[in-house]
């Protein structure tokens, strides 16, 4: 019980930090100006790394339940259940690869395949369900979409670019920046990625 009580505890500090990463958003120099740059996945992935993949996904739905609660929603829940695949779809590779032996190599790698399965589903999620919606939801069209983002970037010009040099290079940004915290930190958090009372 005392360990069930100290897990819950660190997973709700750490959704809530996520939460606070998450409202320090910002969008990034010529990438599409509905996505925005937030460093949440580090206590994502630190949480799920040190607490397993279930308080992992947990941090991630507190973080989306104290927005909505403080904040609400602008896209109809769209834009956070596509903050809660991407995230999931990031957090969980890596602990798979992770948890093997719990090393840095095995962490690089997990964080490796985070990346690319999160840039996969963000490719697939915007083009045929998030990108849609919106456009349905505010009454525009696949080309004012992409002249939106033309406005930033110029050589966007149709969805495939929208795709190659907006949509896969901004998670590429998101993630690897995120990775890179993670890995970097890990020789001073190996002490506590450790010990098993958590796991």
């Amino acid at each position: 019980m005392k360990f069930t009580a100290r897990k819950l505890v660190l997973t709700a500090i750490l959704g809530a930090i996520a939460y606070l990463l998450m409202m320090f958003k910002f969008p990034l120099p010529f990438m599409p100006p509905f996505m925005d740059f937030d460093l949440a996945g580090v206590p994502e992935l630190i949480g799920t790394f040190l607490l397993g993949p279930v308080s992992g996904l947990m941090i991630v739905l507190i973080k989306l339940l104290i927005k909505l609660a403080t904040v609400g929603t602008s896209s109809m829940f769209t834009g956070e259940i596509q903050n809660f695949l991407l995230s999931a779809s990031f957090i969980l590779p890596s602990w798979f690869f992770y948890q093997r032996s719990n090393t840095k190599q095995q962490a690089f790698l997990g964080m490796l395949a985070g990346t690319i399965s999160a840039i996969v589903v963000a490719c697939l999620s915007n083009i045929y369900f998030i990108i849609p919606f919106y456009a349905t939801l505010y009454g525009l069209s696949m080309d004012a979409i992409i002249a939106m983002t033309q406005a930033v970037n110029p050589f966007v010009d149709s969805v495939g670019k929208l795709v190659i040099i907006g949509i896969v290079p901004f998670n590429l940004i998101k993630f690897g920046v995120c990775s890179s915290i993670v890995y970097l930190s890990m020789d001073r958090l190996r002490a506590i990625f450790l010990r098993r009372e958590f796991s």
